[in-house]
């Protein structure tokens, strides 16, 4: 049902020499991101990348997930982007930082989860909702096993069945931050239908008419109090004096 898969890109990069602030903009202007490659025993490498194919690059899903082969004058190493920085104006990437796929240094990342197959599963076609409780799952694992992201195949999925991470076939290195339970990623409900109420018949409507009515009409024959109206008994004052004491 659950599968993991890798993907890898490739991008080209140029080695950049810049020392001031004026040549990183130069850099910018010459529509090229400047980018950094870190991680591992290699020193830091200053890069930069022609802004049009990271851009592309981005604009894919699960661009920050992802093992990307970066071709550096010629040579190749596996990355995997961790933060990209956007200007706050013009909302362009203007610097970009890859870390690099060291074997056996493990990493915590989100890999998302993607459900395929939705025509085919009678769950589905009998009316089902199919509630995603985790759009992403986060797994501690070694950076050169980082899957791309989950896969459900919901091929033959009927109502009531349900996703659990146990489900997902992962390398024996690559494991859930959360343990301790088997938490669910999704499941196939069955369908909430909301019942109209009934329409009156005819007599019920007549006799809610008549009942308007008489309604109306009753309100029509009261007559609000005024201030020249007088209640039963307003004539009659009251009287603070105690009343006469009885002759012994």
């Amino acid at each position: 049902m659950l599968k993991a898969y890798v993907f890898m890109n490739s991008l080209e990069a140029n080695i950049r020499n810049n020392k001031t602030k004026g040549e990183l903009n130069a850099i910018r202007n010459n529509d090229e991101v400047p980018a950094i490659v870190y991680g591992g025993k290699e020193q830091n490498e200053k890069v930069s990348i022609s802004k049009k194919i990271l851009k592309s690059s981005i604009d894919k899903e699960n661009f920050l997930s992802s093992i990307i082969t970066l071709k550096v004058d010629g040579k190749s190493q596996n990355v995997l982007p961790r933060e990209v920085i956007y200007d706050v104006l013009s909302d362009e990437p203007i610097h970009v930082d890859f870390l690099r796929i060291v074997p056996g240094v493990k990493i915590k990342i989100e890999i998302p989860v993607e459900f395929i197959n939705h025509e085919t599963s009678p769950g589905l076609k009998r009316g089902g909702v199919l509630n995603i409780v985790r759009r992403k799952v986060e797994l501690n694992c070694p950076s050169e096993k980082i899957p791309e992201k989950l896969t459900i195949d919901l091929d033959g999925v009927d109502i009531g069945e349900s996703f659990k991470i146990s489900s997902v076939k992962l390398d024996p290195e690559v494991v859930p931050t959360i343990q301790g339970r088997d938490f669910v990623i999704a499941t196939l409900a069955a369908p909430t239908v909301m019942k109209e109420p009934e329409k009156p018949t005819e007599a019920e409507a007549a006799e809610g008419e008549e009942g308007a009515e008489g309604a109306e009409e009753a309100a029509e024959g009261e007559k609000p109090a005024t201030e020249g109206d007088k209640k039963e008994g307003d004539d009659k004052k009251p009287t603070d004096k105690k009343p006469p004491e009885e002759k012994k």
